[in-house]
């Protein structure tokens, strides 16, 4: 119980971030990494613009030329007010990834006003992983043909993208510990735009699998712990599938990696024995640099005097060159 209080206070800490998008930012310039306050980073590296452009909850846009300091917050998001997220959806851990001749922001959305379950005494709001488009890395980043993506019934976060073995894109997600109470990494098919999903879900794992998250229960058990949270999938250069999500080691945030044997996003997935990460960082994605260093973002995570989650972008160095990543130095920029 005392796990779930903490896991709703962290949802609760998101809403202002994630209600930032419906009021107009202050744009502000050069401001260092450091002093952004933003959960679940995600830089695309476009060349087109040669300009690194980084999102995340709240759905709002920075940009920079070096990684070091950034302009914005710049609001790139375009919804639907009559589709089922409603006039002024949270959003949370948006990415974007370049697909073909497009721009593509994978997003969650939340309607606090549609309530679609109570379990355990929560209710649980309407929350699903969409798909957005643009023509330009700077968006806007509209919707396309589908309405959902995701079953209206179920609440599904952190959606990513990857192209398979078999040449078709997918959505990977997480379906949500507060309904399922053991939250799930799983797939779904794309439409070859991506404008909407191909057929059902399938499973890739549970939160139980993993040997390294943890938490005590009511009874003073140590059990696996329930969250997944943000999948991410890469290859190494040797090939490998893999994939880093993030999930709790007690009372603290911590990331993961996972393997697929068959290189497949079918599995079956193994699973490190300890987190990839130091404590209280996690959500990481990977990037490359315009001179082709790899580069992992995270955000780090404590609570603050007022018990709400501070949460700010961090890069390290990672080495992806054999069957498994390994961590690097904290990335300093200074040679930009």
């Amino acid at each position: 119980m005392k796990q779930l209080i903490v896991l709703l206070l962290f949802m609760l800490a998101l809403k202002p971030l994630a209600f930032a998008q419906n009021r107009l930012p202050e744009i502000r310039e050069n401001i260092p990494l450091d002093s952004i306050r933003l959960s679940d980073p995600c830089i695309l590296a476009d060349s087109e613009t040669s300009m690194y452009y980084m999102t995340g909850t709240g759905g709002l846009l920075w940009k920079s030329r070096d990684l070091k300091f950034w302009t914005g917050p710049f609001r790139v998001v375009e919804t639907d007010p009559d589709s089922w997220m409603g006039p002024r959806p949270m959003i949370w851990a948006a990415e974007l990834h370049q697909y073909k001749d497009k721009y593509y922001s994978f997003a969650t959305f939340t309607n606090r006003e549609v309530k679609i379950d109570t379990v355990k005494g929560n209710v649980i709001e309407r929350r699903a992983s969409h798909i957005l488009v643009s023509d330009k890395a700077e968006g806007p980043y509209r919707p396309m043909e589908d309405p959902t993506y995701l079953p209206a019934d179920k609440p599904t976060l952190d959606g990513t993208f990857w192209v398979d073995k078999d040449g078709k894109p997918y959505m990977v997600y997480c379906y949500e510990w507060l309904q399922n109470w053991n939250g799930t990494i799983e797939k779904i098919e794309l439409k070859p735009d991506l404008s909407g999903a191909v057929g059902e879900s399938e499973l890739l794992f549970k939160a139980s699998e993993s040997p390294w998250s943890r938490e005590i229960n009511d009874a003073g058990d140590t059990i696996p712990n329930k969250v997944t949270d943000g999948p991410w999938l890469f290859k190494t250069q040797t090939g490998k599938l893999s994939m880093l999500w993030t999930s709790w080691v007690f009372g603290d945030y911590s990331q993961g990696l996972a393997y697929s044997e068959s290189a497949t996003l079918d599995g079956p997935w193994v699973h490190d024995e300890k987190p990839f990460t130091p404590p209280n960082y996690g959500h990481g994605m990977l990037f490359r640099t315009f001179d082709g260093q790899l580069l992992m973002a995270v955000h780090s995570h404590r609570v603050g005097e007022n018990g709400r989650y501070i949460r700010i972008p961090k890069l390290f160095e990672v080495d992806d060159s054999g069957d498994k990543l390994v961590l690097g130095q904290p990335f300093s920029g200074n040679e930009y």
